[in-house]
C-alpha cells in the first residue's frame, strides 16, 4: 500500500449553472522516498490537484488516502490537524510574511509543535544554516533576494518535520543558479524518507526528480518513473499541538510593532478619550474628597443632632415624612431666632439645622422648641450603635471683654461631641473654666495686633436671656483662653461655631443665673460612620403615644445629597468624553478591516500551515486588544500627569487635590479599553476567519 493515494479524483468550477471541469478522474500513488513532478502546461489542473492534496481544497468528488486512513475533507479541524502534521509548502511567490523577520517565519510551524521555545529556535536556525542563510536570520523578507526568499520558505516547509513536501512550481520566479540550488535541497529532502511533490511546467526541473506525472487537460497521460524512490529512514518525527494562545499575542505584537506609526494613531485618538474618561472621574473624586474634608473639619459626621419633633404649620401631610418633618423644625427654629433677633437683649436656646448644623441662625428661645428630658436621652441612649449625647447648648449675641476692649459674637456654644478639634488653629479644646475663641469675631478684636498671644488670657464673657421665671437675666462667665479657631466662613459659617465653651463651666453659669439647663436639641455620638444613616432612619421612627418623639439630622445626609449631585455632573461629563471612544471604536474597526484586507494572503499562507479559524481570529483579535491596552497605558500617563498640572494650577485656591485618580479609575478605564477593542475587532476577527485558504493565498 503506498503512502498517499488519489482515487478517482473529479473537481469542476462553476460560473453560474455552467460547469468548467479541471480534473476528470486522477487515480495516482504516491511513496515516501520520491521526488515527483506534476509536469503540465499552465490552466491543466496541477495547482488544484496540490490543493486537493494538502487539504486546502475540500469541494471536489472521490477520496484520498493518506497511511491507510481516508481523509475526512469536510472535518475542518481533521485537516487542520493534517496540515500541521504532514504537508509542508513552498510556493513559486514565496509567501513569506513581510512583517516576520526570516526567523519568525520558520518558527510559524514550529510553534505548533511540543517543542521548547529554546529547542523551536534552535530547529529554526539549524534549518536556516542548511539552506545557507543563517547570517539572514534577522532580516526582513524584503530585504532578500528572490533566490533566498525561496529558500527560506523552504526551511519554514521543513520546520514541523512534516511528511509531505508541496512546491508549487518552486523555481518559476528563479534563475538558472537558483534553480539548481533549490532542485539539489528538494533532492535531498527525498534523501530523507519524506514525498517531494513539485508541481512545474518546465521538463528540465521535471527531470530531476525520481518520477515525473504529466497531466493534461485535467487527466494523467503519462507517469514515468526516472529511478527508483530513495530508502526510508527510521526517524523520530516532531509531534504537532494546538497553535498557543501566546503566540497569537506574539505575532499581532510584531505587526503592531512593524506598523508602528499608523497604529500609534489609532492609540493616540483611542488615549484622548479614555484620558478625559479618567480626568473627569478624578475631578468628581476630588471635589467629593473637598467637601467631605471641609465638612468633617466643621462638624464631626459621626454625629446626629436631635430636638423634639413638631409638625410644620405649612404642611400636615409632611409630618410623617423625616426629611420633611426636619425642614419644617427648621423653618419654625429659624422664625423664632428671627423674632428673638429682633430683641435687643438677645438669648439663649439649642437648635438646629438640617444637616446637624449647629449656627446662630438657629437659635431659638427655649419656649418656642420643647426641651429633651432625661428620659428622652435615656430612650436615645438605649439605641443600637449610640454611643454619647450630649446636650447642647447655644448662646446669642454675647459680649466678650479684655481689658477695655469689646466683641460681640453671634453664637457661643458648648463644645460636645458635634465639635471638632480639626477647627482648632492653635492651643487645645476648652477645659474647666475654659473657653476657644474665633480668630476673627473675638481674638482680632481683643487684640489686634498680637491676637495669638490670646491664649491663657482672662476674658468676660455675658450675655442676657430668660431665666426659669421667664425674666430677663444675664449668665455672666470669667473665662482662659483655651486655643483660637480659624474663622470659619462660606460653608463653614452656618454649619459651626468659631466659640466653645466647656460645658460644664456654661451650665454652671447658667444655673447661677437661674436659667434652665434643659435642652431642647442633643447631639447624638454614632459608633461609625457607615451607621450614622441608618440610627438617624431609627430615631425618626422612635413614637410614644403612637406620636413621633424625635427629629434627627446627621451632616451625612448634606454630604449624601452634594455627592449625588457631583456624581451626576460627572457621569455626564464622562459620559460626553465617552463619545469620543465610540469614534475610537469605529477607528479600530476600520483598521482591522483594513488590515483582514491587506493580510489576505498572509491570513492564507497561515491556513495552509495548519492554523484554525480559532488561531486567526485570535490573531486580529490580539492586535486590537494591544491597541486597547496601549490607549489605556497612555491615557493613564497622561492622566495623571494632568492630575499634577490641575492639582498644581488649582492650589492657589484651595491647599486640596482637586483631581483625584483612583486606582479604581484606572482599572475601569482599560476594562473600558478592552471592551471597546474587543468589540470593535470581533466582526473583522470573524471576517479573516472565514476567508478560504485558497482564495486568500491567490490573492495580491
Amino acid at each position: 500500500m503506498s503512502y498517499l493515494e488519489l482515487r478517482d479524483i473529479h473537481k469542476s468550477y462553476y460560473l453560474g449553472k455552467e460547469e468548467f471541469p479541471v480534473l476528470k478522474g486522477i487515480d495516482l500513488n504516491f511513496d515516501l522516498g520520491e521526488f515527483v513532478s506534476i509536469l503540465g502546461e499552465s490552466g491543466g489542473g496541477k495547482s488544484t490537484l496540490m490543493n486537493i492534496i494538502g487539504g486546502l481544497d475540500r469541494q471536489f468528488q472521490g477520496s484520498v488516502t493518506v497511511d491507510g486512513k481516508r481523509l475526512d475533507h469536510k472535518n475542518e479541524k481533521a485537516m487542520d490537524t493534517y496540515r500541521r502534521d504532514t504537508i509542508g509548502y513552498i510556493y513559486q511567490a514565496y509567501n513569506l510574511i513581510s512583517h516576520l523577520t526570516v526567523l519568525d517565519n520558520v518558527l510559524i510551524p514550529l510553534d505548533m509543535t511540543t517543542l521548547s521555545h529554546a529547542q523551536r529556535e534552535d530547529r529554526a536556525m539549524s534549518l536556516l544554516k542548511r539552506v545557507g542563510l543563517e547570517d539572514q536570520a534577522k532580516k526582513y523578507p524584503n530585504q532578500l533576494s528572490g533566490g533566498q526568499k525561496q529558500r527560506v520558505a523552504i526551511a519554514r516547509a521543513l520546520a514541523s518535520d512534516p511528511k509531505v513536501i508541496i512546491a508549487d512550481e518552486p523555481t518559476g520566479a528563479l534563475d538558472s543558479q537558483n534553480t539548481a540550488e533549490v532542485l539539489e535541497i528538494l533532492d535531498s529532502i527525498a534523501q530523507e524518507g519524506r514525498l517531494v511533490i513539485a508541481v512545474t511546467h518546465s521538463q528540465s526541473v521535471a527531470n530531476s526528480g525520481t518520477r515525473i506525472v504529466h497531466l493534461e487537460d485535467g487527466k494523467i497521460n503519462a507517469d514515468t518513473r526516472l529511478h527508483n524512490a530513495y530508502p526510508l529512514k527510521d526517524t523520530e518525527r516532531l509531534k504537532s499541538r494546538l497553535l498557543p494562545a501566546n503566540v497569537a499575542y506574539r505575532t499581532a505584537y510584531k505587526h503592531f510593532k512593524y506598523n508602528f506609526w499608523r497604529n500609534s494613531l489609532i492609540v493616540l485618538g483611542t488615549a484622548i478619550g479614555l484620558f478625559a474618561v479618567m480626568l473627569f472621574s478624578g475631578l468628581g473624586n476630588g471635589i467629593n474628597g473637598y467637601i467631605n474634608k471641609q465638612v468633617n473639619d466643621l462638624v464631626n459626621p459621626q454625629v446626629v443632632v436631635v430636638s423634639r419633633y413638631q409638625k410644620s404649620p405649612n404642611s400636615t401631610a409632611s409630618a410623617a415624612s423625616g426629611s420633611s418633618a426636619q425642614a419644617g423644625s427648621t423653618q419654625s427654629a429659624q422664625s423664632s431666632s428671627a423674632s428673638q433677633s429682633s430683641s435687643p437683649q438677645g438669648g439663649s436656646s439649642s437648635g438646629s439645622q438640617s444637616g446637624a448644623g449647629l449656627s446662630a441662625a438657629t437659635a431659638a428661645p427655649t419656649a418656642a422648641m420643647p426641651s429633651i428630658s432625661n428620659k428622652n436621652i435615656d430612650q436615645l441612649k438605649s439605641l443600637k450603635h449610640v454611643t454619647k449625647v450630649d446636650n447642647v447648648y447655644i448662646a446669642s449675641n454675647v459680649t466678650s471683654k479684655y481689658n477695655d476692649k469689646s466683641a460681640v459674637i453671634s453664637q457661643l456654644q458648648n463644645w460636645n461631641t458635634s465639635a471638632t478639634k480639626n477647627s482648632i488653629k492653635y492651643g487645645h479644646a476648652p477645659k474647666t473654666g475654659e473657653v476657644l475663641i474665633g480668630s476673627k469675631d473675638v481674638a482680632k478684636k481683643l487684640n489686634k495686633d498680637h491676637y495669638k498671644s490670646m491664649i491663657g488670657k482672662t476674658i468676660t464673657m455675658k450675655y442676657q436671656t430668660l431665666n426659669k421665671h421667664h425674666k430677663m437675666a444675664t449668665v455672666n462667665m470669667k473665662l482662659k483662653v483655651s486655643g483660637i479657631v480659624s474663622s470659619s466662613s462660606g460653608m463653614g459659617s452656618s454649619m459651626r461655631s468659631d466659640n466653645y465653651v466647656n460645658t460644664k463651666t456654661m451650665k454652671n453659669a447658667m444655673q447661677d443665673a437661674n436659667v434652665e439647663t434643659k435642652s431642647p436639641m442633643v447631639a447624638v455620638n454614632v459608633d461609625k460612620l457607615d451607621n450614622v444613616k441608618s440610627t438617624t432612619a431609627q430615631m425618626n421612627k422612635l413614637k410614644s403615644n403612637a406620636k413621633r418623639q424625635f427629629t434627627a439630622t446627621s451632616v451625612s445626609s448634606i454630604i449624601s445629597t452634594v455627592q449625588t449631585y457631583i456624581s451626576l455632573a460627572t457621569n455626564v461629563l464622562a459620559a460626553i468624553a465617552a463619545i469620543s471612544l465610540l469614534v475610537s471604536a469605529l477607528m479600530i474597526i476600520v483598521t482591522m478591516y483594513m488590515s483582514v484586507s491587506a493580510r489576505t494572503k498572509e491570513i492564507g499562507i497561515l491556513r495552509a500551515l495548519g492554523e484554525s479559524k480559532r488561531d486567526v481570529r485570535r490573531l486580529f483579535i490580539s492586535e486590537s486588544l494591544i491597541i486597547g491596552v496601549l490607549s489605556a497605558a497612555l491615557a493613564t500617563v497622561v492622566a495623571f500627569v494632568g492630575q499634577t498640572v490641575a492639582n498644581q494650577a488649582l492650589s492657589s485656591i484651595a491647599n486640596f487635590a482637586f483631581v483625584q485618580i483612583s486606582l479604581s479609575n484606572v482599572v475601569v478605564v482599560f476594562v473600558i479599553a478592552l471592551i471597546i477593542s474587543l468589540l470593535a475587532s470581533l466582526l473583522p476577527a470573524r471576517s479573516a476567519a472565514r476567508l478560504n485558504p485558497i482564495d486568500a493565498l491567490s490573492a495580491d
